[in-house]
């Protein structure tokens, strides 16, 4: 893992130190207290480029880590491998707790990032003229240290969730995008993202999945709201074909399909030696998630927010 994705830790390393009997409310009391001095960071450009020159990882976090964020799929694998921990199922110290298994003492807990819902007040003029303050509520992205994986745990027998399947005509309803018959003339034009929510593949296409998913992050990016992709956009066309093809290539191979090796090619030649910025590098993530949670339906629902998580 390198220098740039690594975590920024406080002063002293959030390390678990697990005694026996220990209460999971003093562990978070304690990692709130670790976390006071400085709030752990990661970048999202250096992950995600870590993960395009590594071919395999980003299969391998999903098979491992599939009920999580995509972005933390691959932050819980880098951490695994980094620190020398068996990849497999994650949960905080209560979830373990409550399947019936206890976390080893000395475990060093996986950092994420996890959503939390905050509140605040905010002061609004009524029709009268007076003010009064309603309260709105926001999501807060935080990094904390609070996963452990099986192999840091011991008890009663776990058994892990079943692999999702995934389906790409999930994928076109949930996110209410039409596949429309292709009509381009030209053959070596593989499919089409148009206004209006509507894609298009060719019937000779040579990787059909791999295009429909390019095509689909073309829409989910935004990038055809101004009009066809030909049109001049306030997004460049290099880093729109960037995005698109970084969200094929996160979703083709997390799944197996076939198609890695020509999305990275195809990324190197668009991106002409330019590194993806970290705005980039978020809006891929966000949009390979919106994909894959879209094809699997009947998943179970995003593991960062546990309920029980202090």
């Amino acid at each position: 893992m390198t220098e740039e994705i690594k975590i920024r830790q406080t002063a002293e390393e959030a390390t678990v130190a697990v005694h026996a009997g220990q209460q999971a409310s003093t562990v978070g009391a304690r990692y709130g207290a670790e976390r006071k001095e400085r709030k752990p960071m990661v970048s999202w450009a250096a992950l995600l480029h870590e993960a395009v020159k590594n071919p395999g990882f980003i299969h391998e976090a999903y098979s491992r880590f599939h009920s999580y964020s995509i972005g933390n799929q691959l932050l819980a694998l880098f951490q695994c491998l980094e620190q020398g921990i068996q990849p497999g199922p994650l949960a905080t110290f209560p979830k373990w707790k409550e399947l019936g298994r206890h976390v080893k003492k000395g475990s060093k807990a996986l950092t994420l990032c996890m959503p939390l819902t905050c509140k605040r007040a905010k002061t609004v003029k009524r029709e009268d003229g007076t003010e009064q303050e309603e309260p709105i509520a926001f999501t807060h992205f935080s990094m904390r240290p609070l996963w452990f994986t099986l192999a840091q745990t011991e008890g009663k027998d776990y058994q892990p969730a079943s692999f999702p399947a995934w389906s790409e005509e999930a994928v076109l309803t949930a996110l209410k995008i039409e596949r429309e018959e292709f009509q381009m003339l030209d053959g070596n034009t593989q499919g089409y993202a148009k206004k209006g929510r509507k894609v298009a593949v060719s019937p000779v296409a040579a990787l059909p999945v791999k295009t429909l998913v390019h095509e689909c992050a073309h829409v989910i990016l935004g990038h055809c709201d101004q009009g066809d992709l030909a049109d001049t956009e306030v997004i460049p066309h290099d880093v729109r074909e960037v995005e698109a093809e970084a969200v094929a290539l996160l979703c083709c191979e997390s799944l197996g399909l076939p198609g890695a090796e020509y999305s990275r090619g195809y990324i190197q030649s668009w991106g002409k030696g330019q590194a993806i910025s970290e705005r980039s590098a978020q809006r891929i993530f966000h949009a390979a998630d919106q994909i894959l949670r879209a094809g699997t339906p009947a998943a179970v629902p995003p593991q960062e927010n546990e309920s029980e998580i202090p």
